[in-house]
């Protein structure tokens, strides 16, 4: 049981420092010798998720970050996409997972605004009045019931989301780099993929075996040996490649570190040699050495990856010097609504739609 106590502490301090970078897709690591404060979960008002420092989240807040995701995915993949997992956690819990880093980053920010001195302006306010109105609205009997939530509750929410939006321009403001072209350059190539791995029924990653992996190589060889004999590699990406996707366009820091030397290096309508990755054996193609429209906008990219850096290092500090806890128990409770009456999925479009 203390075990069980331990794990769900320390997972949920790892999902409130991980949300630092919830918008990079990094992840942080504890400093051993950070200010952190782990607290027993204990005391919790009934539909209190979890707390950090002064400020707490109730269960209605989770459901309705949770219920609208859920069905944002639904919408777009299908409600068969609940049946993937990866490394034995289900999609289900890692969407869960990832709405309880969500929220607590937002809750984390609003106190960190407050260190500032920060507030809504009066029409911010009245902004997130309307937005509450506006989804409280656009929700059936059904989903109010199930939500748990009121027009109060909603408004107080989209309080928070602006105000978490707010100190992060205010401490990114002044952040503008210069980027070169060579720090931004952008390639396009095409390339042929043989996978060296399968997929179980659960959805997970399966490494061929050694012999299967060889027989995948001698496939790869064959398809270079043909390219670099004058056939046209669109078609032999077509005809080979286990990729549905055979061209690229990318800049430095986003593909796999063998894929992306390999392509960096090539000249415009040369191919590379078998390269090796986590995925399976490429043949690279360069189609263009620089795209002129795609680093301009990679520069974009690059800079908002600065800022979000700086940020990140701000808010990194701050976070840990709070005290945090879970209620576990009520954690371990929560799962999706699964009721075709719930079908609610506008929640952050009604933020962006209202908030300019």
């Amino acid at each position: 049981m203390k075990q069980s106590r331990r794990k769900y502490i320390i997972k949920f301090t790892a999902v409130v420092m991980a949300a630092v970078f919830f918008t990079t897709g990094c992840k942080i690591k504890l400093n051993e010798h950070a200010r952190t404060k782990f607290v027993l979960t204990t005391g919790f008002d009934k539909d209190e998720v979890f707390r950090i420092d002064k400020t707490s989240c109730r269960l209605p807040e989770i459901m309705v970050y949770l219920t609208n995701t859920k069905n944002q995915y639904e919408q777009a993949l299908g409600s068969q996409i609940w049946q993937t997992s990866y490394k034995g956690e289900t999609l289900e819990e890692n969407v869960k997972e990832t709405v309880l880093a969500r929220i607590a980053r937002i809750k984390a920010m609003n106190l960190l605004a407050a260190k500032y001195g920060m507030t809504l302006s009066e029409e911010e306010l009245g902004d997130a009045r309307t937005a509450a109105k506006q989804y409280y609205e656009s929700l059936n009997d059904r989903e109010r019931e199930l939500l748990k939530v009121d027009e109060k509750l909603l408004c107080a929410m989209y309080e928070e989301y602006a105000l978490s939006g707010k100190v992060y321009d205010y401490l990114i403001a002044d952040i503008n780099p210069e980027i070169s072209d060579d720090e931004a350059r952008t390639i396009t190539v095409q390339h042929v993929l043989i996978k060296t791995y399968t997929q179980n029924e659960a959805g997970e990653y399966v490494p061929y075996s050694e012999e299967a992996k060889r027989e995948a190589y001698q496939r790869a060889r064959e398809v270079l040996k043909l390219a670099r004999a004058g056939e046209e590699f669109a078609g032999l990406a077509a005809t080979y490649s286990e990729d549905s996707n055979s061209t690229y366009s990318f800049g430095k820091g986003t593909m796999e570190a063998a894929f992306e030397e390999a392509a960096f290096n090539l000249g415009t309508d040369e191919i590379s040699g078998i390269v090796e990755s986590e995925h399976g054996y490429h043949i690279i193609k360069c189609i263009s050495t620089f795209d002129r429209d795609e680093t301009d906008r990679n520069k974009v990219k690059i800079v908002e990856q600065r800022r979000k850096e700086v940020f990140n290092e701000e808010y990194s500090g701050f976070v840990e010097g709070l005290t945090r806890s879970l209620n576990e128990k009520l954690w371990a409770s929560v799962g999706f609504i699964e009721d075709e009456q719930v079908t609610t999925s506008t929640f952050f479009d009604v933020y962006h739609e209202v908030f300019p």
